[in-house]
């Protein structure tokens, strides 16, 4: 099936613009940067939120407080104690409420972040995923925003709640709470970041005694059965709009081969459907101040990128020579970046070519032992760090050549952006966010910023590679792509500009829908 791209937001909902007064936003999240850092969320929640702040609007965050929060690097301050979260469990089943705290710390750039506090389920825990009980965890954090939000002053008009983790705030809200006075009036956004994960069950193969249709009421805290319940089915269902964390990705996931078994759902609901491209914080990531890497630079001076490359080599232990293409992979280890079908081709091209290959990244421990197979094959030529960290990224991103994306799927992916905001050119296959943010390197016009290739195929992405690896020779024409990567713009800026409309449309959605339940008069609105 053929889906209809979307127009622009900004174009859509320019009506909206009149509006003069703030937003009032609660951001859910399962992890925030600076406070925890496991995924991409984290850093959209942030950077969006900033932005958002920037603009003028009153946006804040709710997250659990995990014990790996440092309070002496973020001074807390206790506003709630004792909040009582209801369980839903009855005759026995487990305890009525689960009592917890909030605490808040505000950012230096005025994000005010508010904090879950539970001994049990949060601070006790070394990690901020892969626990048994993790349904429990993510649904007291919904609940718990919920509650919250009924002791204080603040009340959002939109919530904007952030993958599977915090999905059950708008099923939560739509069926618990649907009577409160303080709360039936709150829209609510959902953002996909990924829709490959939905709960901590395989919704894939789950039998239809499992099958959760999202219709039922939410389970106990302490049954079984909220194990199986799809967290993300629910948000989508409830929520007044939905998001993608690109244009790209919106469209694919209404396709049997992207939507994870929830395609016929959002395609019932595509007008309530939209793409949102992430953006990069362009302080943080930015070549000419980046304390992280050795020699500072901008495109107008290239020959300091050069130093970066000799100085990454050097890192990783491989022969110092500005001439030698450096292709480099970067992040999380798993079939869905592709790494598995890429070292194939990589191999061929270490035969043919006088190239290095660095990959920095921890994960799946299959694709570890491929690449220590090619380590192993080529110990001159390969460099690798199999494992994460958290400034070693930067040296990559500044000395490196090319960067590979040979995704099966990628929702939107960040590492490609900010490797060409360093000036390392992607070769990406045309997929989801990869598609929206690398421009195919044109010869004959002298456009593009990449090398991109269709199919998930290793000859197709073989092909790619001999393609960057034989215009890497024409010095000329090669710093143009990159002068043309560093000044692109993936700012948060447009992005939290499209976000700030799409709040107004959840809002007028709800006040719609409350006036056609007779809930509130069309004189409410």
């Amino acid at each position: 099936m053929r889906i209809r791209p979307q127009a622009s937001i900004l174009t859509q909902f320019q009506k909206f613009v009149s509006r003069q007064e703030p937003l009032k936003v609660l951001m859910v999240a399962p992890e925030v940067s600076p406070y925890a850092n496991v995924g991409g969320v984290a850093r959209v929640a942030a950077h969006l939120a900033s932005g958002l702040v920037k603009m003028g609007h009153d946006v804040r965050i709710f997250m659990p407080k995990f014990g790996l929060i440092d309070e002496e690097k973020y001074p807390m301050e206790r506003i709630v104690s004792g909040l009582k979260v209801p369980t839903d469990c009855g005759d026995g089943k487990g305890e009525p409420f689960l009592v917890c705290n909030v605490k808040s710390h505000t950012t230096p750039n005025g994000v005010k972040a508010y904090f879950l506090e539970n001994m049990e389920y949060y601070e006790k825990r070394a990690n901020v995923y892969s626990y048994s009980d993790d349904p429990l965890r993510w649904a007291l954090l919904c609940r718990g925003a919920l509650e919250f939000i009924k002791t204080e002053e603040f009340v959002p008009e939109v919530i904007h709640v952030n993958d599977w983790q915090s999905g059950l705030v708008a099923n939560f809200l739509r069926t618990a709470y649907d009577k409160d006075k303080k709360l039936f009036k709150i829209a609510t956004l959902l953002t996909i970041h990924n829709l490959h994960f939905q709960g901590m069950f395989d919704h894939r193969n789950a039998s239809e005694l499992d099958f959760d249709d999202g219709q039922s009421k939410i389970a106990c805290l302490f049954e079984e059965r909220l194990n199986k319940q799809n967290f993300l089915r629910r948000g989508i269902m409830y929520s007044d709009l939905i998001t993608t964390v690109s244009e790209s990705y919106a469209r694919e996931i209404m396709t049997s081969e992207y939507g994870e078994g929830l395609d016929r759902l959002l395609l019932e609901i595509r007008s309530k459907v939209f793409g949102v491209t992430n953006g990069i914080d362009y302080d943080e990531f930015n070549p000419e101040t980046d304390p992280n890497i050795p020699f500072n630079y901008n495109f107008r001076n290239l020959e300091e990128r050069v130093s970066n490359k000799i100085a990454l080599q050097r890192e990783f232990g491989l022969k110092e020579d500005p001439k030698i293409p450096i292709i480099a992979a970067e992040g999380r280890l798993d079939s869905q970046k592709g790494l598995d079908m890429a070292i194939g081709p990589l191999t061929k091209i270490l035969e043919m070519y006088d190239v290095q290959f660095i990959a920095l990244g921890g994960g799946d421990l299959i694709i570890s032992e491929s690449l220590k197979e090619l380590k192993n094959k080529f110990p001159s030529r390969v460099g690798l760090h199999l494992m994460p960290n958290f400034s070693l990224p930067r040296l990559v991103f500044a000395g490196s050549d090319m960067m590979i994306f040979p995704s099966r799927f990628e929702p939107c992916g960040l590492v490609q952006m900010e490797g060409m905001r360093y000036g390392a050119i992607p070769i990406a296959r045309a997929v989801g966010g990869l598609a929206d943010t690398v421009e195919p390197f044109d010869a004959e016009a002298d456009t593009g910023v990449g090398f991109v290739f269709k199919d998930f195929d290793p000859w197709q992405f073989f092909g790619s590679l001999v393609r960057s690896l034989e215009t890497f020779k024409h010095k000329e024409i090669w710093q143009g792509i990159v002068k043309r990567a560093m000044q692109k713009n993936f700012s948060w800026d447009a992005s939290a500009k499209e976000y700030s409309l799409l709040y107004e449309k959840a809002i007028k959605l709800r006040n719609q829908q409350l006036v056609i339940e007779g809930q509130i008069t069309p004189d409410e609105v």
